[in-house]
């Protein structure tokens, strides 16, 4: 008995014309996250993917990075066998005999995408039904909410034996809609920011602003470990880390308490802006929600977008911290996010910080510092590192 995976596409039906370019992209990505468990094999036909190990594998695992990656709208475990009753028969009997055991009602839908197959779809459902039946005494049929639906699809390559399907990630494949560079804090939201972009396609980089001995190395670890946790989704991401305290210690030493934040952001967007320049990046992302801090009210917002030339993508802008928390739980940052090591942003945190500044106040304030200067020194720090699963 030869086992594999099934798998849905959901949004890329959708796509027209372009349909192979985003399904292409998605098989790559579906072979990138099972490499290291063994040599797999994968195609498609009638919109269905198949992945089939070559060899003993993990499938428990393999299934589980199946469930991660973005395109997939449902996903099964399913056993491959002869398009022929008895050995349809027999494959049932074996394949989900835990599962069958495991439940009291169920029903058998069947997918008869080879008209060649001499049974009838109904034909199938009841004779296979029937056999079950006697096998499984203490099993009865519940064709409405029964506890499991017993699938059995016959297509061009052979018959295949299913349980449950499994809901997918969603989304669009890793890579079909260009590069961006988020902006990593060691903070909940910027994991998620960069996983809902990674959702609707969007490659990563990440960039994070150092300030020693204001933030320890252990902080940089945490950011390290988010970030690896979010490749589980995103693929690898190339990580930029930038030294930031000297420019810290002069908008302490030269501005006006009151400015701090504003200045600072700014001065992130200019230097992440230059990274993603030189790596192609074609947008910015962060992970601010409008209203959740006072660097993030609309007037905070337009002057920190005057000093941006690309796009800055703001995914969780309309969402409350509620909803942001419970995909940071879902996607098994949170945790890591809620450790106890300072990031960069909560260095000389103003007590009473500026919420509705004027674009003019913040550049009279910022034009006390050699802005040029500062950002060359800065970028001239940069190390990256390039962080797998």
């Amino acid at each position: 008995m030869k086992e594999l995976i099934l798998i849905k596409s959901g949004e890329i039906a959708l796509k027209g014309l372009n349909k192979n370019s985003f399904e292409e992209r998605m098989k790559k990505n579906i072979l990138s996250a099972v490499k290291d468990l063994g040599p797999f094999s994968i195609k498609s036909a009638q919109s269905t993917m198949y992945l089939m190990p070559e060899g003993a594998c993990d499938m428990d695992e393999a299934a589980e990075r199946v469930g991660k990656v973005f395109g997939i709208s449902a996903y099964t475990r399913a056993a491959e066998c002869e398009k022929d009753f008895e050995s349809i028969k027999a494959t049932a009997a074996e394949y989900l005999h835990d599962q069958l055991m495991d439940v009291k009602t169920f029903k058998v839908n069947a997918k008869r995408a080879d008209k060649k197959f001499p049974m009838t779809s109904p034909e199938l459902c009841v004779e296979l039904g029937g056999f079950l039946l006697e096998q499984f005494p203490h099993l009865s049929v519940d064709v409405h909410e029964p506890e499991l639906n017993v699938v059995v699809e016959v297509r061009d390559f052979g018959a295949y034996l299913h349980g449950k399907s499994l809901r997918g990630a969603g989304g669009i494949p890793v890579g079909s809609s260009g590069k961006a560079m988020l902006l990593i804090s060691g903070g909940i939201d910027s994991p998620v920011a960069g996983y809902m972009m990674a959702k609707r396609g969007v490659s990563l980089s990440a960039v994070h602003f150092m300030s020693p001995p204001y933030t320890s190395e252990r902080a940089f670890l945490k950011v390290q470990s988010l970030a690896r946790q979010m490749t589980d989704y995103t693929g690898p991401i190339k990580l930029y880390s930038v030294q930031f305290t000297e420019i810290q210690e002069a908008i302490r030493d030269r501005c006006e308490e009151e400015y701090f934040t504003l200045i600072m952001r700014r001065f992130m967007m200019r230097i992440a802006q230059r990274l993603a320049r030189r790596s192609e990046n074609l947008a910015l992302i962060t992970g601010e929600s409008l209203g959740q801090v006072a660097s993030q009210t609309m007037p905070a917002l337009v002057c920190t977008d005057a000093v941006c030339r690309m796009p800055v993508l703001r995914p969780l802008i309309g969402m409350d911290k509620e909803e942001i928390v419970r995909i940071s739980r879902a996607i098994g940052t949170f945790e890591t996010s809620t450790l106890p090591y300072e990031d960069c942003c909560t260095v000389f945190t103003p007590k009473h910080p500026r919420t509705r500044p004027s674009p003019a106040a913040v550049e009279k304030e910022e034009a006390k510092l050699p802005v040029d200067e500062l950002i060359e020194k800065a970028l001239s720090t940069v190390e990256s590192r390039l962080i797998t699963h």
